[in-house]
């Protein structure tokens, strides 16, 4: 069916919100098998099954907008877990010493792996995707967050427009999500006859698109209007990892501008994921997900200001302290490899990381609704 027959047509809505992460994308993808492999075997399908086969929305930031572009496109999790194997080190490729004055890595190779793997003249209002596809940026030019979806009813999706976001380059759009101030360039948008700068939307409250994909879906503006209940629409939200920095020894005059230049950014983008995470889990059925802290637990089975909830809803994630991996058995990993953004030469332990969260919490009794 077309988009548009795709998301009139009735019957449960299921939507699937990616984290941004950078090289953690690995985790998400490890956790991503997993369902995958839960759905083929629930629905009894095989190995033609893919994602994009049961998600009606897939939604991504940063390293997860790569993911969700290629699962929207039909891609297998395997096809894009080969991907990220293949590429991983040279989407990471190290600047020439006086760039790194301005960014830590340069982009050409990863341009040119976006634009070979998406079809460097596929747009974003292709009909080879076969979802709901929102990728969330940052607008450096109007200091805005920019969730760019290709719903054909958005205001700016309206083909008789001169700058119509459905005619950008899907590649290109994935490039902004993914382009994280400090470690690579901000990316260059012309949308009719203006120019926009982009930078990654880590960088925005929504690192964490979950929440922000079911109003999309469901507040009228966005003209979706798919209608919310527990039985009614599903979103299940996958993470790239949570790395707290807690530290029982900090003095307030350990606080100078070092400190707060390298740790502020982290902190703002911890505590947006949580808040996005806790409000799909107040507002919605929460059957899986770690707890978010020690007040209000895990939130599942709790009542809320919504009574039924407005949709059912799982969060897959890892906390990469040494308390979270001591927690998954995996007490072999030092927590410094796999919390850096690019820690690319530790792929093989954020992979081993995903499939513990994916074999320890997911379940295939928990989409059972949805099948």
């Amino acid at each position: 069916m077309t988009l548009e027959e795709r998301i009139k047509s009735p019957g449960p809505k299921k939507i699937l919100a990616l984290d941004g992460g950078g090289i953690r994308g690995m985790l998400t993808l490890e956790i991503l098998v997993k369902i995958e492999n839960v759905l083929r075997e629930a629905l009894g399908r095989g190995e033609s099954f893919v994602l994009a086969d049961y998600f009606d929305f897939i939604s991504g930031t940063s390293t997860g907008a790569i993911i969700a572009a290629g699962l929207a496109l039909g891609r297998s999790v395997a096809e894009m877990r080969n991907f990220y194997l293949e590429n991983g080190k040279t989407m990471f490729e190290k600047a020439a010493v006086l760039k790194r004055l301005h960014h830590f890595y340069d982009d050409e190779k990863l341009r040119a792996k976006l634009k070979e793997v998406y079809g460097e003249d596929t747009k974003l209002g292709s009909d080879r995707i076969k979802t709901l596809l929102m990728m969330v940026m940052r607008n450096a030019t109007t200091d805005s967050p920019w969730p760019v979806s290709n719903n054909p009813y958005a205001k700016y999706n309206d083909r008789s427009l001169p700058d119509c976001n459905l005619e950008l380059p899907l590649w290109q759009l994935v490039r902004a999500s993914t382009a994280a101030p400090v470690f690579f360039p901000p990316e260059t948008v012309q949308i009719g006859a203006k120019k926009f700068v982009f930078v990654d939307g880590g960088i925005t409250p929504y690192n964490n698109p979950a929440f922000q994909t079911f109003l999309m879906a469901t507040v009228e503006p966005y003209r979706v209007n798919w209608p919310a209940g527990e039985d009614k629409m599903l979103i299940v939200s996958v993470g790239t990892g949570a790395s707290p920095h807690a530290n029982a020894n900090l003095e307030a005059e350990d606080m100078n501008l070092v400190h707060n230049v390298a740790a502020i950014p982290n902190a703002l983008m911890f505590s947006a994921l949580n808040e996005q995470d806790a409000l799909c889990r107040i507002f919605g059925k929460c059957l899986a997900g770690q707890k978010i802290d020690s007040e209000i637990g895990d939130l599942i089975g709790s009542n809320g200001p919504a009574q039924p909830k407005l949709f059912t809803y799982m969060r897959y994630n890892a906390e990469l302290t040494r308390r979270g991996l001591d927690h998954l058995g995996l007490n072999g990993i030092k927590p410094e490899n796999v919390q850096k953004l690019d820690s690319v030469e530790f792929i093989p332990e954020l992979q081993r990381v995903g499939r513990a969260v994916a074999e320890k919490y997911v379940r295939r009794e928990n989409f059972a609704a949805f099948l």
